[in-house]
């Protein structure tokens, strides 16, 4: 079952309408606090560069949550689609390689909260990386048939969700208040 693609359609709708969902709230968060976000459009020379790293660190955060959920869309898309199971292996291989290194470069731009308390832990655990490793064993184990197959993309998904939902709490948590 985990090699047959087609009995994946279904957890493909499925966590299409999930993924979905879940991608417009960063938008709606972005959109309540546009204002912390646009430090480095229109930087008054008074600006100090605390606050355009500030602003850097938000919109790194809002960008790894916007790639977290997109990873599931993707997944969806990919498990959807009538093709064969090599097809889907391959392509849950470039998605794991290309999320893995955005969610990478933006984790270091965004840094960690030098300030001791939750926030600073739970940036620390975060499960971006293991998303992106669960999708590429998923590929490599679908183009191989052998050691689990679709079945990882369980994990990954619930990584992945995890994963959005901490780097919103942060994003939040860290958007001052106007």
């Amino acid at each position: 079952m985990g090699y047959t693609p087609a009995a994946w359609a279904t957890f493909g709708g499925a966590l299409a309408a999930v993924a979905g969902a879940l991608t417009g709230l960063p938008f709606v968060a972005v959109s309540v606090k546009a204002s912390a976000l646009t430090g480095l459009l229109f930087v008054p020379v008074s600006v100090k560069a605390s606050a355009l790293s500030e602003s850097l660190v938000l919109r790194s955060r809002a960008a790894e949550t916007l790639v977290l959920f997109m990873i599931l869309v993707m997944i969806a898309v990919v498990l959807v689609a009538p093709q064969p199971a090599t097809a889907i292996g391959w392509q849950l291989l470039a998605l794991a390689v290309l999320s893995g290194i955005a969610l990478f470069a933006l984790d270091r731009r965004a840094g960690h909260s030098p300030e001791p308390g939750v926030a600073r832990y739970v940036e620390r655990f975060s499960p971006n990386m293991i998303t992106a490793i669960l999708v590429g064993v998923a590929g490599v184990t679908v183009i191989a048939r052998a050691g689990g197959g679709l079945y990882w993309l369980i994990p990954a998904v619930a990584a992945s969700l995890v994963g959005g939902v901490i780097n919103a709490w942060l994003f939040l948590v860290r958007v001052p208040s106007q």
